[in-house]
């Protein structure tokens, strides 16, 4: 479990609510792959990159609670992309909007440390307000980053149930009765205790994959117990329902934290259609979990 800090600083568990409260609970993904990029009309290169990042930036800044970047389509240009990434990260921080970076990072000792450090530390050149992370090598392995996120008021989202069927071989797994799944919601938990006892929405949060159906059922998961926030790929365009996200995270829906890219991003490239796409998932996705 973390020791808490000694700061009057809002937790990330804060500001998330906070977002959310203001402008619904869509987390709005900004995913720049080829076949999208092209669609737009614009070159895949880091020209091409940089206008289709500036057009989600100026569409969901101050009007999206919650923003998702997946750092690998910016990786993949190397330096350039990832100065492309860092200002994306700088504009929508400075308007009003919560940055997820997608990064799942996972590593052990001094590496952890220096990916925490990167991504989370209070000298990161362009810190996100929150930060993916792989478990993989156990819970843990993880405590760089989770120290790193609480001292400066940030959050991690620990991947713990996805839908992807190659995600079972490991998180079904079972030692002592126990699946990996599980021992990442008590994980979680743990960390979140301090949080819950103040009233306040944990930082640690959870990545549960909205069409895992009957999994969270059946592997026993109390994720109303995790007091975190549970971001929820799989709803709208890959079709997750109302009925599903009731099935899957029960009485914890009010913390779930619905991520849309591919039906959001179809607007594009004009910014007004975008923001106004945002808009109308913002709207369903907030239907979805009433």
């Amino acid at each position: 479990m973390t020791t808490p800090t000694q700061t009057t600083q809002q937790t990330f568990g804060q500001r998330l609510r906070a977002a959310t409260e203001q402008f619904g609970p869509l987390c709005a993904g900004i995913d720049p792959h080829q076949a999208l990029v092209e669609s737009w009309g614009l070159t895949y290169d880091v020209d091409g990159l940089r206008t289709f990042t500036r057009a989600c930036v100026d569409a969901f800044g101050g009007h999206v609670g919650v923003v998702k970047p997946q750092s690998a389509f910016f990786e993949v240009f190397g330096s350039g992309g990832i100065a492309v990434l860092e200002d994306a990260i700088r504009d929508l921080r400075a308007a009003g909007t919560v940055v997820i970076l997608d990064a799942k990072r996972g590593d052990i000792g001094s590496t952890m440390s220096a990916y925490a450090a990167a991504y989370l530390g209070s000298s990161a050149v362009a810190p996100a307000d929150a930060l993916t992370v792989s478990p993989y090598l156990g819970f843990e392995s993880l405590r760089p980053a989770l120290d790193e996120a609480a001292s400066n008021g940030r959050g991690v989202f620990v991947l713990a149930l996805t839908s992807n069927p190659e995600g079972q071989t490991v998180q079904h797994a079972r030692r002592d009765d126990l699946s990996v799944a599980e021992s990442m919601v008590r994980g979680a938990a743990g960390e979140n205790a301090v949080a819950l006892a103040a009233g306040d929405l944990g930082s640690t949060g959870l990545v549960i994959g909205a069409t895992v159906g009957a999994a969270v059922q059946d592997l026993g998961l109390d994720l109303a117990s995790v007091n975190g926030p549970l971001l929820a790929p799989g709803v709208g365009a890959q079709g997750g329902t109302s009925d599903d996200l009731k099935r899957v995270f029960g009485d914890a829906l009010h913390n779930v934290l619905p991520a849309s890219s591919r039906e959001v991003l179809s607007a594009g490239p004009d910014v007004a259609a975008l923001r106004a796409q945002a808009a109308r998932t913002n709207e369903g996705v907030a239907a979805l979990l009433s």
